[in-house]
């Protein structure tokens, strides 16, 4: 299933919303009252467990919804699907971007042997076609990164392996921007942390429909030109990994997100490096969620 977060010219309040057909979004709490008590937000949506995502399923399959309770997705102003408790990153998740990232970042350029860990608050957040803040007085480094994003669903702490992936609701997309500039001694939390910088979207697709997350083909385009080309398959730590090591310290709770790593073709990387400026419409990609794009905006 494809959830999202939406708005309608008659209902601006945001609500949970169901994609089907590909082109229409349901108003699940409108379409489901006095059956199935769906909560306003998807994060509480999330944490709510199987038994009400069951009960969605099954009206899903059956496919009969309400009049009125449906709307063109064309129509639909799409906002970030929920915010976060907490965004986990990993840096340094892909081989050519390690290489890159040593050229260019005064990275390490020997293969991390555990994963590079760091985080971004909610406020960083945004939503599909909100803009991407750019401070000229705080930076003019202002880079992109196109990654998977991991939604997770059961409360996890000190997971196997084996066991991690029961823990994920679904897949989504993060662009991890960061200012080059704004790194302080090797940490990164001001440089990728600022409000704005994890544009995330434009919805969360369950487990259901991606059972493979390590087959997904990732782009991205600055105004119509291509910058990143990708596969999830390249990632150095897989999420049954990461989603392991990271509770080993840290609960992941219903709805955290894990950026799981850029590929290769940052603006940093490129001769000569190339940044984000006012005007800039950035775009990421990936396979069997959709696209995520940003307007760039002088503040």
């Amino acid at each position: 299933m494809r959830f999202v977060t939406y708005s309608t010219a008659a209902q601006a309040d945001p609500r949970i919303g169901l994609v089907v057909n590909g082109d229409t979004v349901v108003d699940l709490r409108a379409a489901l009252a006095g059956t199935v008590d769906v909560p306003v937000k998807l994060i509480d949506y999330i944490a709510a467990g199987e038994e009400l995502h069951a009960k969605v399923r099954a009206a899903a399959s059956a496919g009969a919804w309400a009049a009125g309770t449906t709307s063109p997705l064309a129509d639909a102003r799409l906002h970030a699907p929920l915010r976060p408790g907490k965004v986990v990153g990993v840096g340094l998740n892909y081989v050519e971007h390690v290489e890159e990232s040593s050229r260019t970042l005064d990275t390490d350029k020997e293969l991390p042997t555990r994963p590079v860990l760091f985080s971004k608050p909610g406020t960083a957040v945004v939503g599909p076609n909100e803009p991407i803040q750019h401070n000229g007085a705080m930076t003019q480094q202002l880079d992109w990164e196109c990654e998977l994003a991991v939604v997770i669903g059961a409360a996890a702490r000190n997971v196997t392996e084996g066991d991690a992936l029961k823990h994920v609701f679904g897949y989504s997309i993060v662009n991890d921007i960061s200012a080059r500039d704004q790194r302080r001694s090797g940490q990164w939390f001001f440089s990728k942390g600022q409000d704005s910088y994890c544009p995330f979207g434009p919805m969360i697709v369950t487990t259901d429909e991606i059972t493979d997350p390590h087959t997904l083909q990732l782009s991205l385009t600055v105004n119509g030109d291509q910058r990143q080309n990708g596969n999830s398959k390249h990632m150095l730590f897989k999420i049954p990994t990461l989603i392991a090591d990271i509770s080993s310290g840290v609960t992941l709770e219903p709805g955290d997100v894990i950026a799981t790593g850029s590929p290769q073709g940052v603006g940093a990387a490129m001769n000569p490096p190339t940044f984000l400026q006012p005007g800039d419409v950035v775009a990421c990609t990936i396979d069997a969620i959709g696209t995520l794009s940003n307007p760039v905006v002088a503040v």
